[in-house]
């Protein structure tokens, strides 16, 4: 099944290059090279290399592992014939002073022959000593490369001895690159996942501790502002409003944030039933932006259908509706108007916030609903915004198998429209 080899072997390159290859092993390889990019996940191309490759090459169990910084080597997945494992997913170990540290230093595969031998001239090797656990009697130790250089290694191991020799190095060689490729490519692609969740998580715990003291610092402010502590000296007035215009800001970013948060971590459920769109959404968004509304001294005109419906959360589409209107208080200008209509229209509850401003210009308009994406314009710029409201509703909407979508006249005005299917 293969030359026989003491203990260790590093094997070179070039010392594989001369085999010749049977007509099995060729269409064999051929498969694995159609096939093997197209793997969904790094687990399922493991998985397809094992079953493709025990045919011509003696194998019971395959490994992959991966080392970020050429420090410490963490197996990443593990394929078997039998069971249990003990050497499985996750097992980490460091590269200096162990046999694997040569492998990365002379990019060479290593084979070893007969594992029981090895451990006794080496009783330290923890990964030896599992493996023996399990029955495997010789390995195959292989590395991977990209671009010259090497991002991980594959194990393939037997549970009979003597069996890996220059021709299984040679049909390694031979799949090496695509293999690598798809490898790393899929590993890459699972650790930027697992960095984004990782992200989202921190980033919705900490918008989550900073809303409760902000909503502490409004009610004490509002508190101040209303005279419950006495009177407030005029001079002292203007430093509250400005503290207060402060925290409101950050709690609508925090507020933004966690919905964020929650949307891309998939903890945003959609809870539907039939609800009054007018009674529990729009008007209670509207109460909420009032306040900044009469600051500014805009209108709001309201012009409704009678008793219309929907199926969809409230909680969420408030989120829509309040970042609708609170941007139509934004981007309006001093003594502003704000229209809101809500008409059933064929099968269509539809919506519209309309408002005068600066608008924006129609070659921008694509950029509205993307995540964290503000238009170009000095006028927009100049309104503090974290350019993921929108972004937000868009995904809110689009849970509700409806749409939304924006015109404008720039200089005149802005609209924004959110159609829903009627229940």
């Amino acid at each position: 099944m293969g030359e026989s080899f003491d203990t260790v072997v590093y094997v070179q390159e070039d010392s594989a290059s001369t085999i010749t290859f049977t007509s099995e092993e060729l269409k064999a390889l051929e498969r694995i090279n159609q096939k093997i990019a197209a793997g969904k996940s790094l687990v399922d191309i493991i998985e397809f290399f094992f079953r493709e490759t025990q045919h011509i090459m003696p194998c019971d169990r395959i490994g992959i592992a991966f080392s970020d910084d050429g420090k410490r080597l963490v197996l990443y997945h593990v394929v078997a014939s039998y069971s249990p494992l003990y050497l499985d997913k996750g097992y980490t170990d460091d590269l200096k002073g162990s046999s694997l540290e040569k492998i990365f230093n002379d990019q060479t595969p290593r084979i070893i022959n007969d594992l029981e031998l090895y451990f006794k001239s080496h009783p330290h090797s923890r990964s030896t000593r599992l493996l023996l656990q399990e029955g495997v009697k010789s390995s195959m130790t292989c590395p991977l490369f990209v671009e010259g250089r090497i991002v991980g290694v594959l194990f393939r191991s037997s549970r009979q001895k003597n069996v890996y020799g220059i021709r299984q190095i040679a049909l390694h060689h031979a799949m090496v690159e695509r293999l690598s490729q798809a490898v790393e490519k899929a590993y890459r692609i699972e650790q930027l996942t697992r960095a984004i969740n990782a992200y989202m998580e921190m980033l919705s715990f900490v918008t989550h501790e900073l809303k409760s003291p902000l909503s502490s610092i409004m009610t004490l402010g509002t508190t101040l502002q209303q005279g419950y502590f006495g009177q407030i000296p005029d001079h002292c007035k203007t430093t509250i409003e400005r503290m207060m215009a402060q925290a409101e800001y950050l709690l609508t970013i925090v507020n933004e944030y966690l919905h964020l948060a929650r949307l891309e971590t998939g903890s945003m459920p959609v809870k539907k039933y039939v609800i009054d769109i007018i009674k529990e959404v729009i008007v209670p968004s509207i109460g909420i932006v009032q306040p900044q509304a009469d600051a500014m001294h805009i209108t709001i005109q309201q012009d409704y259908d009678d008793d219309v419906k929907v199926e969809g959360d409230p909680d969420l589409l408030k989120i829509v509706m309040h970042n609708l209107l609170s941007n139509a208080v934004k981007y309006n200008s001093e003594h502003g108007l704000i229209r809101i209509t809500a008409k059933r229209q064929d099968e269509l509850c539809i919506i519209k916030v309309w408002n005068t401003g600066p608008g924006f210009p129609q070659e921008e308009k694509y950029k509205l609903f993307k995540r964290f994406s503000r238009i170009q314009t000095d006028e927009l710029l100049s309104r503090k915004g974290s350019g993921i409201g929108l972004f937000i509703s868009w995904n809110i909407v689009y849970m509700h198998n409806g749409r939304i979508y924006a015109d404008s006249a720039q200089g005149q005005y802005a609209e924004f429209t959110v159609e829903l299917p009627l229940p």
